[in-house]
């Protein structure tokens, strides 16, 4: 759009003052909630595991306990500094439900781990991967790898989830790509858009299900 490119010569005209502005609109005129960039990935991840009999689910949520509270049969975090997934799995299909939100990036042997997280989860159980593309190098530790939707769809396949099985998403847009080479930007409803723009995926995130004969506990109403 004309009115986009604009603001995006101006912005770049201003340079590190526009980044200065931006910050004071962002903290001081508006209520943020939460990172720009994350906003479709997680109200997507969100929907879509709301959408399962989670009240009757295992989870295991790999490296944080953002979903500790959201309502499983059972819930166990582990974290990422103490159990290496490229090592081993944690159990063998023992979850009905695994979590791994921005830590493939993360890990030397990504195949490995792929294979582990199918391993870790029973038959019929849900895989939840979200992970960044267009984002600064962030060390926590390491970091190492980038997949496009499409990649990271194959990523899970070799490590044993059928194509068929497999959702993925992205969402990125020139704005937010631009704004994030200088820090990472805080949502303001009235001031950022969630266009999509599929040139400039930030995100990446994928929905995968272990095949298998075992029923998910009934949906819960």
């Amino acid at each position: 759009m004309a009115w986009q490119d604009t603001w995006l010569r101006i912005s770049d005209a201003l340079g590190w003052r526009w980044s200065a502005i931006a910050q004071r609109i962002e903290g001081r005129l508006s209520n943020s909630r939460g990172e720009w960039v994350r906003q479709v990935m997680d109200e997507t991840t969100r929907r879509h595991v709301a959408g399962l009999p989670y009240a009757g689910m295992s989870a295991l949520e790999i490296s944080g306990d953002k979903w500790k509270s959201f309502g499983f049969r059972q819930y166990q975090s582990a974290d990422f500094d103490t159990f290496d997934i490229c090592e081993r799995p944690l159990a063998l299909e023992a979850y009905d439900i695994v979590i791994a939100e921005q830590v493939l990036e993360h890990v030397l042997w990504p195949y490995r781990a792929a294979r582990h997280l199918h391993q870790m989860l029973k038959p019929g159980g849900v895989l939840v991967v979200t992970t960044p593309f267009l984002v600064l190098v962030h060390e926590c530790p390491v970091d190492c790898s980038r997949w496009t939707a499409l990649g990271l769809k194959h990523l899970l396949a070799e490590g044993g989830f059928e194509l068929s099985a497999i959702e993925t998403g992205s969402w990125g847009n020139r704005t937010c790509a631009r704004g994030s080479l200088r820090r990472v930007p805080r949502y303001v409803p009235w001031y950022h858009t969630l266009q999509n723009d599929p040139y400039y995926p930030m995100v990446v995130w994928a929905l995968a299900r272990k095949t298998g004969a075992v029923a998910m506990p009934e949906a819960r109403r």
